[in-house]
């Protein structure tokens, strides 16, 4: 493998493993960011770039990107409902336009365009309020017919004769697809010629205080004195909130998703699917990727009810005929983090020096380059970015919440 396919023939450096460097618990770090995802790299990355504090540590309890990262069906748009999460998500898509670049790494990004379908009335009306609120904040979208529909995606079906007909579709042109390891590897690399240490195989057992302030970090590895502390770990930040002596009101819940074995291209576009819930696009290689909703239960296994993924399939195979001759190549779950509505918490906690950066439910991937160029700011400033001072754990108490259930097409 010594060139990309399908996004430019920029070389492909080897795998980034070289990059782990053992921790000494000697150090003092000027951040230490908890979380080696794509949040906790970016994060690092701008802390690095843009503010120039560059002795930072990104610690991982597993391997580069092997939590959520690894488990995401790489989707990317921007086209939410509400001002404040149209801000952050068109600044990251924004950022994801220009990343390759940046990073000077491949990333395969493919601006193929995403259809949101409505199946009744009534996602008929969210859809078009939701594309003039869209307009209003600058994000490109429009709605299309059925007809349109079929154009930009030959395969789906729009019969009027099935359970859940199309009755039209929001489409955002410039949304799309990337390949999430390599743009974790492409943050990792470009954060470690920075001068960042990236630490695997390192889990946080506690945090070392000094009244009510955080000074240090305590890991399996040994402990790391800290100037500042950043959490960024999908899926278990309430378990680190609590090692640190509060709460944060978000659950955590399975979310699967699949692939097929390899095809020709066949499928051009993203289409998501609110009503029957659905979401497919084709990657780069071949496979049909296929993501379903969370299950309604709690827990942190990466997997997740038969019945969810069966729904699913059933779904998509009556939008999409052709895949009744497609095989299963695997299946997999992710946990995401889901607030009471729906909008990610990133911001200051009642901890001084200890940052947080967590409840992206399904939005997470999408996010990774706005959500870690906001953090980075509010960790370098000690105060939010105008992007994410909506999203401050204050809201809660306040009642200043940004519910974005069902909103942007996903019921999550």
């Amino acid at each position: 493998m010594t060139t990309a396919q399908g996004s430019g023939q920029r070389a492909l450096p080897p795998h980034p493993s070289f990059l782990w460097r053992n921790p000494d618990p000697r150090n003092s770090y000027d951040v230490v960011i908890v979380g080696g995802g794509g949040h906790g790299l970016a994060t690092a990355y701008y802390l690095a770039k843009v503010h120039g504090i560059t002795n930072v540590a990104v610690l991982e309890r597993g391997w580069l990107a092997g939590g959520n990262m690894a488990r995401n069906t790489t989707i990317i748009r921007s086209n939410y409902l509400w001002d404040e999460s149209a801000a952050i998500y068109e600044k990251s898509l924004k950022l994801w336009e220009g990343l390759e670049d940046e990073l000077g790494y491949d990333i395969f990004f493919s601006q193929r365009g995403v259809l949101n379908l409505a199946h009744t009335l009534q996602d008929q009306r969210d859809s078009v309020r939701r594309v003039e609120a869209n307009r209003l904040n600058g994000v490109d979208a429009e709605y299309i017919s059925p007809e349109q529909v079929k154009e930009v995606c030959p395969i789906i079906n729009i019969s009027q004769d099935i359970r859940y007909p199309v009755m039209g579709a929001t489409y955002q042109p410039r949304a799309g697809i990337a390949k999430h390891d390599w743009v974790a590897w492409g943050y990792a690399r470009r954060a470690s010629e920075l001068g960042v240490d990236l630490i695997q195989n390192c889990e946080v057992t506690g945090f070392d205080m000094d009244g009510d302030r955080v000074v240090g970090v305590r890991t399996t590895r040994g402990n790391i004195k800290a100037g500042r502390v950043a959490l960024a770990a999908a899926g278990h930040t309430s378990t680190l909130t609590e090692l640190a002596g509060f709460r944060v009101p978000i659950q955590s819940h399975p979310l699967q998703a699949l692939v097929s074995e390899l095809h020709e291209m066949i499928h051009p576009t993203v289409v998501m699917s609110n009503h029957v819930h659905v979401y497919v696009s084709q990657a780069h290689k071949g496979e049909l990727v296929m993501g379903a909703g969370v299950d309604s239960y709690n827990g942190y296994g990466q997997r997740g009810s038969f019945h969810v993924i069966e729904h699913q399939m059933s779904a998509a195979v009556e939008l999409f005929p052709a895949f009744s001759r497609a095989h299963l190549l695997r299946t997999w779950g992710g946990i995401v983090d889901v607030t009471l509505d729906a909008s990610p918490i990133m911001g200051l906690t009642p901890v001084d020096g200890m940052y947080v950066d967590c409840g992206w439910g399904t939005g997470g991937f999408k996010a990774v380059p706005g959500a870690g160029f906001a953090f980075a700011h509010t960790i370098a400033n000690n105060e939010p970015h105008e992007l994410n001072r909506p999203y401050s754990l204050e809201r809660f108490v306040t009642g200043e919440l940004i519910d974005e259930h069902g909103a942007a097409a996903v019921a999550h």
